[in-house]
């Protein structure tokens, strides 16, 4: 087996190989790519290869600048190194940190600075040397770069620090590079997600409260439909806001400056739906002293919303199917076919494939009318978007009521939120209104709610669910309180918590605070 041989003197390594050995390194970091452990590693195989300054250590700073970490080792593992720290000024390696000035050691036996930590030598510490370098980025220290090597005394270590800390500068410029390439990466993600989430902005019409995933699909189908005049089926529970899509859809379309006319179709019998949806001639029936016209009439060129088309009866069905086909229909008691280029959106929520398997609703009519389904998800399924919405009916309640109601108290929050809502975001709406209509002291406190919250696990003034949930609920109250007190001004509400405007931004964005709204120069 041929042994390896040990150069005794640097000076045996010509200044042209010198540069070969330097020409190499720089091309392991040119193209090392983003592993920086691999190439920093690569980096240290070199030096011991060629060069016989062997077992090195590379160390940085960490991210907190509390303690010198190991980035990269000869002989030692990735789980071993990372349990081997150093702090500022503590052994030799935590003095060049600290001074920025290379160390040489002739023997580590005689340097009382000297920790061995590795522990890992297979020679004494009588038989070692040992170099040590800074590595910097402007004058700021941020690593070491280390080498042991068997002790001669004839060693040139001056030379061997030279060489070393030429290498330490050059990792330095590929750790710049890498550090800026990561700040570039990082802003280009965060332009990338202002930009995402000002067109979801875009997309979210104006009159619909809410952030969490499910609604920002919703915002998305409405952008997607509203450009044409395709039909659209809105499903979901009572009191989701079936209505306030249809709206959005309208208000988002070329018709938005047409006719909006809806019709609850629940709430009129099947002879009073046909007058209302077709219109009616004079003498058509009793008490049709004059001709009316329809509601379809008075939709045309614009949109005509059918809420509740599930209670549709049969007779009434098969006109509407024509309409939707034909786009034709007559007023009750006239033989005169009319024309309607109304657009036509209904909503439901019944399950309609379960009322066509019993023969309740008109199969041909089911397949007309849910061309473009938009499904509202119930309130529990939407948990991120109570506060949001509490807050919106808080403002526009007291607005209404002339009161300064400015928040919610955090037992209140942690009810609404345990909450299961049956009657979705009508009954919180209403559950706000008498909030505020109770609240004497600027703030909806938990005992304004109604019975229906005061439930033992609801009411508990420490909250339901994880720490974190918990923790989110008060860091969220805490900060609303403070844009409310700023007008809405990010960089004012962090100096009024004495954080920074950085920690508030993310926080706004992670607890789905609407900063706008509590501005005064809004609209």
């Amino acid at each position: 087996m041929a042994k390896k041989t040990i150069l005794s003197h640097s000076s045996t390594v010509n200044t042209a190989q010198q540069l070969e050995i330097l020409y190499e390194i720089s091309q392991v970091l040119v193209t090392a790519g983003s592993q920086q452990q691999e190439a920093l590693a690569r980096v240290l195989d070199i030096l011991d290869k060629r060069l016989s300054l062997a077992r090195g250590t590379i160390t940085l700073l960490s991210p907190s600048g509390s303690e010198i970490r190991i980035e990269a080792a000869h002989d030692l593992s990735l789980q071993q190194s990372r349990q081997i720290t150093y702090r500022i000024g503590e052994g030799v390696t935590g003095k060049v940190m600290e001074t920025g000035k290379p160390m040489t050691v002739p023997k580590v036996s005689q340097e009382p600075l000297f920790l061995n930590r590795f522990e890992r030598w297979n020679v004494t510490k009588q038989d070692l040397s040992f170099i040590c370098v800074p590595i910097s980025i402007d004058n700021d220290v941020i690593g070491t770069i280390s080498v042991d090597r068997p002790f001669d005394e004839s060693a040139q270590l001056e030379e061997e620090m030279r060489i070393l800390s030429i290498v330490a500068s050059m990792i330095a410029n590929d750790l710049r590079a890498r550090r800026q390439a990561a700040i570039t990466q990082q802003q280009l993600e965060d332009e990338n997600l202002r930009l995402r989430n000002e067109l979801e902005d875009r997309f979210r019409p104006e009159n619909i409260v809410g952030n969490s995933n499910t609604m920002r699909d919703v915002y998305h189908q409405i952008h997607q439909v509203s450009a044409s005049d395709t039909t659209v089926l809105i499903r979901g529970e009572s009191g989701t806001g079936k209505e306030l899509v249809a709206h959005a859809i309208h208000f988002s379309s070329s018709r938005s400056d047409r006719p909006f006319v809806k019709i609850n179709c629940a709430a009129l019998n099947e002879n009073l739906l046909e007058s209302e949806l077709f219109g009616h001639e004079k003498g058509a029936f009793t008490g049709a002293i004059q001709t009316r016209k329809g509601r379809l009439e008075e939709a045309n060129n614009g949109t005509i919303f059918l809420d509740e088309i599930g209670d549709f009866s049969a007779a009434t069905q098969v006109k509407l199917l024509r309409v939707l086909q034909e786009r034709e229909f007559e007023r009750v008691g006239s033989n005169r076919t009319l024309k309607t280029n109304a657009r036509i959106i209904t909503a439901t929520n019944r399950d309609l494939e379960k009322a066509v398997d019993r023969g309740q609703f008109r199969q041909d009519l089911y397949y007309r009318i849910n061309v473009f389904p938009i499904l509202l998800p119930p309130l529990r399924d939407r948990k991120d978007d109570i506060l949001l919405l509490a807050d919106f009916f808080v403002e526009q309640y007291s607005k209404r009521m002339n009161k300064d109601v400015r928040r919610i108290s955090t037992p209140a929050i942690n009810m609404m939120v345990a909450y299961h809502w049956p009657g979705n975001v009508r009954e919180l709406e209403n559950c706000i209104e008498r909030a505020v209509l109770l609240s004497s002291d600027g703030v909806v406190h938990a005992y304004h709610l109604p019975p229906t919250l005061q439930t033992s696990d609801s009411s508990d003034t420490i909250g339901t669910g994880s720490l974190t949930e918990r923790t989110n609920l008060f860091e969220r109250d805490i900060i609303i309180d403070a844009l409310k007190r700023c007008n809405g001004n990010l960089a004012a509400a962090a100096r009024d918590l004495k954080t920074t405007a950085r920690i508030i931004r993310y926080k706004v964005k992670e607890l789905g605070i609407d900063a706008r709204r509590y501005s005064k120069k809004k609209g």
